[in-house]
């Protein structure tokens, strides 16, 4: 199962975040926002195995865009991502939405990404219910080959991490990148 965060927020928190993670031995893929994503936080992501994708430049509801604005919006991230990493990355995250519309499909496809990222667990995390909400939320919902949608923005996915790993770990699911997981 692959744990997916949308990339945003303070970095001091995605940082422990990621710390987290790591000290439990898994992997993780972050979707960055164009506008959050610093030199340190692409190479602090990429650098420890992390998968490292677009979730466009300004985090607005990109189905509602009209498709030039919503172009500019896979675009802008990508070339970001790019500038820093050396890589569009693998996936693209829609933004405001669990799924991509046929028109961001095909602006993503132009853009470089075959594949629009969904997930189908949503750990509800962005509306800060607490972290044993978050833990449930994600525990009775999850199973193998299972992509979790979580946000880096908010303290009680921090505070809920040990938690869920270890729940996952006793499931015998290990997190791994979206790429890993979709390579098996």
């Amino acid at each position: 199962m692959a744990l997916t965060f949308h990339g945003a927020g303070a970095p001091r928190l995605a940082e422990q975040v990621l710390t987290t993670i790591e000290r439990e031995e898994a992997h993780a893929t972050v979707l960055a926002v164009g506008t959050w994503l610093t030199p340190s936080i692409a190479d602090r992501v990429a650098g420890a195995g992390h998968d490292l994708g677009n979730h466009t430049m300004h985090h607005l509801d990109i189905s509602a865009m009209n498709a030039h604005d919503a172009d500019r919006e896979i675009r802008e991230c990508a070339a970001r991502l790019h500038h820093l990493t050396g890589s569009i990355g693998s996936w693209f995250r829609p933004s405001a939405s669990a799924h991509a519309t046929p028109l961001v499909r095909a602006l993503a496809t132009r853009a470089g990404y075959p594949t629009c990222l969904s997930y189908d667990v949503d750990s509800l995390d962005y509306t800060d219910p607490g972290a044993a909400a978050i833990t449930s939320n994600i525990l009775h919902a999850v199973q193998p080959g299972s992509i979790v949608s979580l946000h880096l923005g908010h303290p009680d996915t921090l505070t809920a991490l040990p938690r869920v790993l270890d729940g996952l770990r006793r499931r015998g699911l290990n997190a791994v990148t979206v790429s890993q997981l979709l390579a098996d």
